[in-house]
């Protein structure tokens, strides 16, 4: 049973993944440039350093995601009002919009999901996963 619950659990990963990537897609992103925004929505506007480094990423990638996310006008870089040599990477409306988007559209796909499973099942089920990630996390 442990190698099904296993090849299962592939199954849901990648599944879920290539429906967030569907759905991002249509709206000219990208998993790691949704990141992005989806940080920018959570704290507000950053530096590029302090973006890479919440996100595990090289200056150089950041700069690459951040350089395609103001071109496509989901974000702008805006000087620092304290360091006039930082800018602080800032979201558009349209990347507000974005976020809210894609918090709405989240909230969609996990009722989807879940729809039919009884709450004492699904709270079963977090802390079920809860343990599964703990185990990755200590590999």
């Amino acid at each position: 049973m442990t190698i099904e619950a296993f090849e299962r659990t592939l199954e849901l990963a990648v599944l879920l993944g290539e429906e967030m990537e569907r759905r991002l897609a249509a709206d000219g992103l990208t998993p790691s440039r949704a990141q992005v925004l989806r940080e920018l929505g959570r704290r507000g506007p950053l530096q590029q350093r302090e973006l890479a480094g919440t996100l595990a990423v090289s200056a150089r990638n950041i700069t690459g995601l951040v350089d395609g996310l103001a071109a496509t006008g989901f974000v702008t870089r805006e000087p620092h009002p304290d360091d006039r040599r930082a800018t602080l990477v800032t979201l558009t409306g349209r990347g507000t919009a974005a976020v809210r988007a894609m918090e709405e559209g989240r909230a969609a796909a996990a009722a989807a999901l879940f729809e039919g499973m009884r709450p004492e099942r699904l709270a079963a089920y977090a802390a079920d996963l809860d343990v599964l990630l703990g185990n990755l996390r200590k590999a």
